[in-house]
Parts: C-alpha cells; sequence; structure tokens
C-alpha cells in the first residue's frame, strides 16, 4: 500500500512489498490488510472421533464439572475397547475446555492488589534445591526464608534447615534490623511454626504463642492468608521465582557453586539480594518514609527447652532422640534449639553442640558416649535399638561384617566394640585407615591387630649432657662497672 501511495505499478509495488502480483491486487480491490481479511475458521477439516460419545461425556461433566479430561477418556477406553487410540487424548482435552468455558461453572476471580508503601511485610519459604549448591563439594538442599515488602519488592534471605519458629524469628528479624524499620503488619501462610490448628476445616488458625511474642516484641502486628489460599501471599510468591532465577543467574557469574560454609553461601545470597534491593531505592524510600524506627534490641535467635537425660544416654529434642556423655544420665539439661543446630548445657556450661535432625523419629547416636558401657554389655549390641548409628562409616560397617564371616556371632560382636572403644580412645581415622588395609587384606579376625597398628610408638628420651655454666663473665660485669 505505501508503494502503491508512491505512484508504483501494482507490480513494483507487489514485488518490493515480497509478494505476487496477483496477490497484491487482491488486498488492493479490497482495501483491507491482510490481517483484516482472515477468516475465522468455524469447520471442522476432519470427522470429530468423539462425537459418537460426546453426549455420555457431557452427560458425566455436568454432572460432576471437576471430572478431567484423562479420567473421561480413561472410562472411554473402558466402554469401547479398541475404538480410541491414546493420541486422541489431546483432542478430548481441547473439547473439554471448550466446553468449560461456555458451559462450565464460574471460576475464583483474583483481584490486583494496589499496595500502600511500608504496610506489611511478607514472609515465605522456597527451597533452593535448583541452585545445586554443595558445600565443601557436599550437595545441600538450602531453605531459604524470604522476607519481602510488597510494594517496592524490597527483599532479603537468610538461610535456614526447615520452616521453624527459629527460622521465622532470625529471617524477620535479620529483614527488620537490615531495613531498620518496622511496618504496621506482617504475614505469613499458615505455617505450623506461626500458627497451630485448633479445628479442623477452619478458615483461620490461632497464633502460636512464641510467634505472637516475636511479633509484640517489635510492635507489629500478625496476620496470615486464608486456609487453603496461597495465591493471597501472591508478591512473596511471584518474588521466590524470580529471586530463585536471579540467585541461577549471579551463580553462572560466579562461575562455580561450591562454598566453604553454609555461613558464606548466606553471606553469598545476601550480597545478591543488596544488589537487586539498589535498583529499588525509589519506591523503598517511599516504604521507609511511612515506616516506624525499630527502638528494640535483637532477640536471641534460639528457643530454649528443659529435658531430662534417659537411661539410654538420651535426650529426645522435637520428636528425635540424640545422645549426650553417659556422665549426664537422670539429669535436667537446658537445650539451646537454633535453626540448624542446638547447644546442650548444664549447670549454665556448655556440654556439646549438636547438628539437628529434620523430620520426626530420627535419632543421631555418637558412639563415643556410650561405648565404654556397651563394651562391658555386649550383649547389647547385637538388639541395640540405634545399632546402625555405631558403624560411623562403611569401613566400619565392612569391618564388622569381615568379623562376622570369621568368628561366631557373640565374638564378632565383641571384636567389633573393642574396635570401637580404641577409635574412641585413640584417632578415629587412625583406626578406620587400618580398618581399610585390614578388611582389603582378608586379614580382619580381632581388635588386636588394629591395636598394634594404631597403637603409639615408644617415645625414646634423648640424652642431653648437662650444659657447664661459666659465671665468670659476670665478674667481669662487675669489674667493668666498678671502673667506670
Amino acid at each position: 500500500m505505501d508503494e502503491l501511495a508512491k505512484e508504483k505499478t501494482l507490480g513494483l509495488a507487489a514485488a518490493r512489498a515480497g509478494m505476487d502480483r496477483k496477490t497484491g491486487r487482491k488486498y488492493r480491490d479490497a482495501g483491507k490488510f491482510p490481517s483484516e481479511m482472515a477468516a475465522i475458521r468455524d469447520w471442522r477439516t476432519r470427522e470429530d472421533p468423539f462425537d459418537d460419545d460426546w453426549a455420555e461425556v457431557e452427560l458425566r461433566l455436568i454432572d460432576a464439572p471437576e471430572l478431567e479430561a484423562k479420567t473421561l477418556f480413561e472410562v472411554l477406553l473402558a466402554n469401547s475397547p479398541g475404538k480410541y487410540n491414546p493420541g486422541q487424548l489431546r483432542t478430548l482435552q481441547r473439547h473439554v475446555r471448550d466446553w468449560r468455558a461456555r458451559h462450565g461453572p464460574d471460576k475464583e476471580v483474583f483481584f490486583s492488589q494496589e499496595h500502600e508503601p511500608g504496610v506489611a511485610l511478607q514472609t515465605d519459604f522456597f527451597w533452593g534445591t535448583v541452585l545445586e549448591i554443595t558445600i565443601c563439594r557436599e550437595l545441600i538442599k538450602p531453605l531459604l526464608c524470604h522476607v519481602v515488602l510488597p510494594y517496592s519488592n524490597w527483599e532479603w534471605l537468610t538461610v535456614c534447615t526447615s520452616e521453624s519458629i527459629c527460622a521465622i524469628k532470625r529471617g524477620v528479624q535479620s529483614a527488620v534490623f537490615q531495613l531498620g524499620r518496622v511496618a504496621e503488619w506482617h504475614q505469613t501462610d499458615n505455617s505450623t511454626a506461626a500458627t497451630h490448628n485448633v479445628r479442623e476445616g477452619g478458615a483461620h488458625r490461632p497464633f502460636n504463642d512464641e510467634y505472637q511474642a516475636v511479633m509484640d516484641h517489635f510492635g507489629m502486628k500478625p496476620r496470615t492468608i486464608e486456609v487453603g489460599k496461597s495465591n493471597q501471599n501472591g508478591d512473596v510468591e511471584a518474588l521466590n521465582g524470580a529471586c530463585r532465577r536471579r540467585l541461577l543467574q549471579h551463580l553462572l557469574v560466579r562461575g562455580h557453586r561450591d562454598f566453604e560454609s553454609v555461613e558464606a553461601f548466606e553471606i553469598w545470597v545476601q550480597a545478591v539480594a543488596t544488589k537487586a534491593n539498589a535498583l529499588r531505592s525509589t519506591r523503598l524510600a517511599e516504604e521507609l518514609a511511612v515506616m516506624r524506627p525499630i527502638s528494640v534490641q535483637r532477640l536471641p535467635e534460639y528457643s530454649e527447652l528443659e529435658v531430662l537425660v534417659t537411661g539410654w544416654s538420651t535426650i529426645r529434642v522435637k520428636h528425635n532422640a540424640y545422645s549426650v556423655p553417659s556422665r549426664l544420665i537422670g539429669e535436667w539439661v537446658r537445650v539451646r534449639l537454633y535453626d540448624r543446630m542446638f547447644e546442650v548445657r548444664h549447670g549454665g556450661l556448655l556440654q556439646l553442640t549438636v547438628d539437628r535432625l529434620q523430620g520426626r523419629n530420627g535419632h543421631r547416636i555418637n558412639y563415643r558416649h556410650i561405648i565404654w558401657s556397651l563394651v562391658q554389655k555386649p550383649g547389647a549390641f547385637a538388639l541395640y535399638r540405634y545399632r546402625e548409628d555405631l558403624f560411623p562409616s562403611l569401613v566400619f560397617r565392612k569391618a564388622y561384617d569381615a568379623l562376622a564371616g570369621a568368628l561366631a556371632g557373640r565374638q564378632a560382636d565383641l571384636e567389633y566394640l573393642r574396635i570401637l572403644h580404641l577409635a574412641a580412645s585413640t584417632l578415629e581415622s587412625d583406626v578406620e585407615a587400618s580398618l581399610e588395609r585390614l578388611v582389603t587384606g582378608g586379614h580382619l579376625v580381632s581388635a588386636e591387630q588394629v591395636k598394634r597398628e594404631v597403637a603409639p610408638g615408644r617415645t625414646v628420651v634423648p640424652q642431653l649432657a648437662a650444659p657447664v655454666v661459666d659465671l665468670s663473665v659476670y665478674d667481669g660485669l662487675i669489674s667493668a662497672e666498678v671502673a667506670s
């Protein structure tokens, strides 16, 4: 049309537009663009394979609109064997989609929200499995606590191991002190760390006392989304995905995904968040202007429990069992519970630090805590509840199997416990290296063999001659001082 307007001939204008002369004449005579001449196709190019059974399918959809096309297809395959093939599922899915659009029930409408500056912080958790992070070459599955101001999209991240009250407390207060100000509201989903269920099916769950205490400390009002309505936490949910992609991009720039510790990984993650937040400074300034300055001290990032040490030399912390030194049996100890670990204290003094287990009914038994009693009661080893924890590594497991193959059952247990006692008394690494050599060579039959290899050699005391002290030099010094 542009070329024709320049008084070009039809053939020349069509050639410049890259089309045939006849096609150009069609558009010229119609006076329309190609997009305006496209006709909506309302006819089928091939026979509908579901014509015979569509009435039955439609009746089922009217009766139960939530039925999926795949389920309906399976019903048709069962009722008419050989009539349909798997490749026709997509066709039925399109039919069902079109039926729902024309005759189906109303769908939930989502309403775009206008956020007011500085009104609410939103907190959520997301897994960073796709980041493929390793700590000292060992793959981990990091969980990130994500705190967001939805008006400016300012965000802050902390690394945690579970959606616990310790993780929420640490994540929220880290973000608050980073901002230096607090919002009026704090919004979460219905995490069990923040809420608990009183009545099944209830729309709202009351807040846990410890979570409420955190909110009271910072002067924020807690609120949650409705049960089953994750879309109401939409801003932080959407930013979870954007944050995950940003971290992936920065990992590509970094060149590798290995960190020396979880703490080093968290510092790196927060540096990435700081760079992103620098691009949000204008809207963030609007938020900070209406937020209340923080006026309280940091909360301790742990909770405390009083637990009794059982006769098994174990304590139970958050539904998991852990061993402690046997000298504490029968004593009440105080447990300081952090997100990734906990401390065991007695009389205010630290006794040990233990990495926390995730989930329930797990156990972490350190053989050093119980081996002194177990060598005196070797018969308990065979049926010990936590027996598998008494193999510190695969080498120790192979060593026990080798002993079991060479000795009678009880004798094999006794020899293995002596080896374990040796590892607790000396260096586990030395014992493991000795076991590796003996098992590989097929020579392991007793603990005495290992003991001979790892026993420290006799220390040779060197013979030193007593030095002769010549005190006359001091007389010379005195004489020189008198003469002066």
